[in-house]
Order: structure tokens, then C-alpha cells, then sequence
């Protein structure tokens, strides 16, 4: 598959590529694996001298001897001597970036903990000392997001404050993945919807679909659920290394959360264990659940629920590892039957997040979420507050928008309506054939600066 998207990313690592001709830059991308930040990195380095590491698990003296052989064919220079330690090496790299400019790439940077954590301090180190007489355009990848912010954004670790921009790299918007499937072949809604729902725009799954041309319900589906899919054992590749030990208890809790259990008393009830540490190291930690408010709710409201953010994951746990008995007896036309019949109760939160991030995009609102009041009373799912113009936009979303009443709407919103007074309304049925309107808008950049 083509390279897509990115361009803002791009340009930023373009600027940093030009100031390190006057004094080396570092850069850290970031975000969860599949997401992109390989290729990234490899296609800005196309047309320009450039060295990629990659801190695969294996002791530092064999990987530094795998390195030095990488420098000397990229820079056709004898290198003399043993290298046990990547801090020589790292050393000889800033020496070389003192006579010409080139971009380090070092992929799996936090890999670097289980070898030898005191590489981190060393790269500080030599950083410090050479960073103004050298001219590197240094680039750091990592995948596993807990260890990523420890190095760079915890204030206690030595490369802390040493990154001139760290990328946290998202997943493609809407429209990137309508630009995938229209370059192949399809231009439906449904395929669009149903390719967002179960890939959640990753460009890995989305590239995995491509190469097998299965962009609709049924192609997707037939990839994914059998014995040699890459789907299958997914969630538990991308997450058994980041949560360790404890893998079982927060898989049970995203197992309760893709399945509608979204309230802190729900999963404890269920789980019969205090959950708070757990759901807070799940946001704040690992960025894998979000907490959500009523839209008018005060900073110190107790109605909240959580929702998993990755589109993928919540389909992986709602329907494979839920079902994995059947996985594991190879009963995978049984797994399809269940995703059969529950696939359109799963789908409409999926065509709810549809339709906020549609509407996130159209860039005129400043709030969107959703309501609801004590006991989940009078659920509302979209409501967008534009507050400088003092527009409100209150919608109701539906598979079949035919089922929706609009009158009913409106007396759902009254406790709602009291806190916009002054506000003008706007009351809307939305189903998917509306999304069409709202995919012409402007859009808005997946890639957040920090």
C-alpha cells in the first residue's frame, strides 16, 4: 500500500531535519504499534543520508556489533575496535555527525530498559556534552506508550526535557481511510463505516486489508476469523508486554468495558476486586480507556463511564477474546455467528464515535460528547456546543434513522436545554447515509505536538 497522509507530521520533521544543520535535534514518535511510526520515520528519511537501528532483544555486545556493521556500510568508513557498550557507539555516531549532517533513526527505542537501562543516561551524557558542535537529526521510535513517557516526560529521568518535539501519532481520520478504499475500488458508506468500526483507521490493518482486497463486511470478516489470521491474537501481542503479570486482570476489565460494563460499580461488582488503580493506570498509563462525563457535567460530577479508545481493541474484546474458547477449538464459524448476530448493537456506539469524530473534524464546535442523566435517564448520543456563537446541536443516531423520534428527543433534552440558556438548537435524526454531508467539511490533523 501507498504511503497516505502524514503530511503535517512531515513537514514538522522537515524543519527539525533543517535546524539540525546548526546544532543536532532530537525527535520522539510515538503512539501504539500499528500505527504508522516506522514508515513514518523511513519515508522522511528517503533522499537524505540516514542510518535506522533497530533495539531488537538481544545483549548489548551482539547488538552493537550488529550496529557497527550497519554505520560501516552506510558510511563506507573502516571502524576499528570491539563495541560492547552502545554508548561508544553512540559516541562514534556524534563524531561522524560533526562533518556531515545525516538522520539516526533508532526504532524500539525503550527497549533499551530490558538490555541495559543505563543506556538512557549515558545517550543523556554524550547528548549534553556534543548536542551544539554536532549536526544529528536524531530520531527516537517507540511503541510501548507507559515506558515511552517515562523516558522523555517524567522529570526524574535523565533524557527528560532533552526531546525538541515529541509526535504522538493517532490513527487515520475518516476521510484518510475513505482515500484507502476509494484508491481501491470502493467508495460505499457502509464498507467506510464497517472498515472504521473494525480497524479504527490503523494503517497496519488497513495495509493487511489491501493486500488481500477485502475492504467490505464479509471480505473483512473471512480475513480476520480464521486459524492463520494476524487478527486473532492481536489484542494479546499488542498489550500482554505492557500490562506484564497483571495482563489477566486488565483484560478482564477491557473484556467488561467492550461488552457495555462501563461503570466503575459495574466492573467491580462483576470482577469482585477494587478497580480504581487498575482504570487509572488504563488511562493515565497505558492511554488505553478514556473516562466521559455528561457534556454539562461539573469537574466534579461522579456520572462518568469509560470507553476503550482503540476502535480494534473494543471489537477485539468484545467478540474474540470474550469467545475464546471457540478460538482456541478452532470453532471460528461459531465465533462469526455470534459477531453475526451482535454486530448492529456493537455498531451503534461505533456509529456514535463515527459521528463525533465526523463532527470534531468539521471544526465548528469547541465541545462534543454525549448525555445522560442519574440511572443512564434521557440518554442523548451527540451533542455539540459551539460557545463563542452560542449554537447547540443536539442529535440522536441510528442505523435506521427512521426509528428515530424527534419529539422524544427534544423531551430528553430539556434538563440539558437549562444549562445553554440563550442558546439556539438545533434538533437532528442522523443515520449513516447523513454522513455523506459531513465527510465534504474540512478536516483536521492526526498527530498531536508536544
Amino acid at each position: 500500500m501507498k504511503f497516505y497522509n502524514r503530511e503535517s507530521e512531515l513537514a514538522e520533521l522537515g524543519t527539525l531535519y533543517e535546524q539540525a544543520n546548526d546544532t543536532a535535534r532530537m525527535t520522539v514518535i510515538t503512539g501504539r504499534r500499528r500505527v504508522g511510526k516506522t514508515m513514518l520515520a523511513l519515508e522522511f528519511a528517503r533522499g537524505h543520508r540516514s542510518l535506522y537501528l533497530f533495539v531488537s532483544k538481544k545483549s548489548e555486545p551482539l547488538l552493537c556489533a550488529e550496529y557497527v556493521e550497519e554505520i560501516r556500510n552506510t558510511f563506507e568508513i573502516p571502524v576499528y575496535g570491539e563495541f560492547r557498550h552502545f554508548r561508544d557507539v553512540f559516541a562514534l555516531l556524534l563524531d561522524l555527525a560533526k562533518k556531515e549532517r545525516f538522520i539516526l533513526i533508532i526504532d524500539e527505542f525503550q527497549e533499551f530498559y530490558a538490555i541495559n537501562p543505563a543506556v538512557y543516561s549515558e545517550i543523556q551524557h554524550l547528548w549534553d556534552v556534543t548536542k551544539s558542535t554536532c549536526r544529528m537529526n536524531l530520531i527516537c521510535i517507540g511503541s510501548v506508550y507507559s515506558l515511552m513517557h517515562r523516558i522523555f516526560e517524567e522529570a526524574k529521568e535523565p533524557l527528560f526535557g532533552r526531546a525538541d518535539r515529541i509526535l504522538v501519532l493517532r490513527p487515520f481520520s475518516i476521510r484518510n481511510i475513505r482515500t484507502v478504499l476509494r484508491d481501491h475500488g470502493r467508495d460505499d458508506l457502509k464498507s467506510l463505516f464497517d472498515c472504521y468500526a473494525l480497524t479504527g483507521g490503523l494503517p497496519k490493518y488497513l495495509e493487511i486489508l489491501a493486500s488481500n482486497s477485502a475492504f467490505s463486511y464479509d471480505e473483512m470478516l473471512n480475513l480476520m476469523l480464521n486459524e492463520n489470521s494476524p487478527f486473532i491474537n492481536e489484542g494479546k501481542n499488542l498489550l500482554v508486554e505492557e500490562f506484564g503479570r497483571e495482563y489477566g486482570t486488565y483484560f478482564s476489565i477491557l473484556e467488561l468495558i467492550a461488552s457495555g460494563k462501563t461503570a466503575r460499580t459495574e466492573i467491580e461488582s462483576i470482577l469482585e476486586i477494587h478497580a480504581g488503580a487498575y482504570l487509572a493506570r488504563l488511562e493515565q498509563d497505558y492511554g488505553i480507556i478514556s473516562r466521559r462525563k455528561p457534556v454539562n457535567a461539573r469537574p466534579n460530577a461522579r456520572l462518568l463511564k469509560y470507553f476503550i479508545n482503540d476502535n480494534f481493541l473494543n471489537f477485539w474484546f468484545r467478540f474474540i477474546f470474550r469467545n475464546r474458547s471457540a478460538v482456541e477449538t478452532g470453532n471460528y464459524s461459531y465465533l462469526r455467528e455470534i459477531i453475526d448476530r451482535d454486530y448492529a448493537t456493537w455498531t451503534g456506539l461505533m456509529l456514535e464515535r463515527f459521528f463525533h469524530e465526523l463532527f470534531a473534524a468539521s471544526g465548528n464546535f469547541n465541545v462534543i460528547g454525549s448525555y445522560w442523566e442519574k440511572g443512564n435517564q434521557n440518554e442523548i448520543d451527540l451533542v455539540a456546543v459551539n460557545n463563542m456563537k452560542k449554537l447547540l446541536t443536539v442529535a440522536e443516531i441510528k442505523m435506521n434513522k427512521a426509528r428515530i423520534n424527534l419529539d422524544a428527543l427534544k423531551r430528553k433534552a430539556d434538563r440539558l436545554l437549562d444549562s445553554y440558556k440563550g442558546y439556539e438548537a438545533t434538533f437532528l435524526a442522523l443515520g449513516l447515509e447523513d454522513a455523506a454531508d459531513y465527510l465534504e467539511e474540512g478536516g483536521k490533523n492526526s498527530v498531536i505536538l508536544l
